[in-house]
């Protein structure tokens, strides 16, 4: 671990104004880094994967709101700060939205979801063991070096959204069911505050996959806000993995339904595990709006789903594995007594 320096501000101003003069580019290969619960970040300096020259710790925030969590009967607010067994426990979220009690749950250890903030879990890296690894080539870390997943063991690697430059696969929970709830995220930089649709926060790998978000280096996520509605306590997050505890998912499906006794009136499907973003399955939406809800038609939707996919030497099983897993949570989601 290289020498670095520690600022803990007080507001999020002089947060942001810690970044001007360092660099204001590409945020996950800044030299000043954001952290708060650092539950990643102590990993990759630790590996030699990270090296920033100033961390800022967002930690010291005086402002109440980015550890707030609001819920009210048409929205729900998260502070950037709100730790993920926060929310997990909330009593009236895990009423309303079993999606997003589920997605917390099933992410990491309890230890973990004690200290991650919600802010910072939605912008872990997108990586494989390659990437962590610093002796093996890998665009993500050193853009132009090659991708050692493409010819190597691709087992857990995405079969959705890859590119010829890194097939690496989001492994976050959360974030799978916050696309299905069309969240909103908001963030405080330089230039102000601005809002973007969550489904616009992750970006493809294409040719340059070490640029992961739209979030630049002297922004930081204030809040999170979606709007939810009686239905969507009709949700599930489905998560396969090879083992029960602590494991990153191989597939998982985040479902929302509104159903008019078994015909479907709107799905909202997310994927995890399979890609390289969260991934929102807009044209298995639609296959399923105004049908009825049984194991035919879930089929026919999850082969839609999974059009595009495209295997490698090891992950093909994944494209069967996350058909059936979203069929099991459309049916199970279906089923739930609400």
């Amino acid at each position: 671990m290289l020498p670095f320096t520690h600022a803990k501000p007080s507001t999020s101003e002089d947060a942001v104004s810690l970044v001007l003069g360092s660099d204001r580019g590409q945020a996950t290969r800044a030299r000043t880094q954001f952290v708060a619960g650092g539950t990643n970040m102590t990993d990759y300096m630790k590996l030699g994967v990270a090296r920033p020259g100033q961390l800022v710790d967002l930690n010291g925030l005086e402002d109440g709101a980015f550890r707030q969590i609001k819920v009210s009967p048409s929205e729900i607010r998260l502070g950037a700060l709100v730790h993920m067994s926060e929310v997990e426990d909330h009593p009236e979220i895990q009423k309303l939205l079993p999606v997003l009690t589920d997605s917390l749950r099933l992410a990491a250890s309890r230890q973990i979801r004690n200290m991650a903030t919600i802010g910072g879990n939605i912008l872990q890296r997108t990586r494989c063991e390659y990437f962590r690894e610093t002796s093996w080539p890998c665009n993500k870390r050193n853009p132009g070096s090659g991708c050692a997943a493409l010819e190597g063991f691709n087992r857990q690697h995405a079969v959705l959204g890859g590119s010829s430059s890194c097939i690496a696969t989001y492994h976050g929970d959360l974030a799978q069911a916050l696309v299905a709830l069309d969240a909103t995220v908001e963030v405080h930089g330089a230039r102000g505050r601005r809002r973007l649709a969550f489904a616009d926060l992750h970006r493809l790998p294409g040719e340059t996959p070490e640029i992961e978000t739209t979030i630049r280096a002297d922004e930081i996520i204030t809040s999170l806000t979606f709007p939810i509605a009686p239905w969507m306590a009709r949700s599930t997050y489905l998560k396969i993995r090879d083992r029960q505890s602590y494991a990153f998912a191989l597939a998982s499906a985040a479902v929302v339904l509104d159903l008019d006794g078994t015909i479907v009136r709107e799905a909202r499907i997310a994927l995890g595990g399979l890609a390289t973003v969260p991934w929102r399955a807009r044209e298995a939406e639609a296959e399923l709006q105004g049908k009825p809800l049984d194991e035919e038609t879930c089929a026919r939707a999850a082969k839609v789903a999974f059009a595009d996919a495209t295997p490698r030497k090891d992950n093909g099983f994944k494209i069967a594995l996350g058909r059936q897993t979203l069929v099991r949570a459309l049916l199970e989601t279906r089923d739930m007594r609400i």
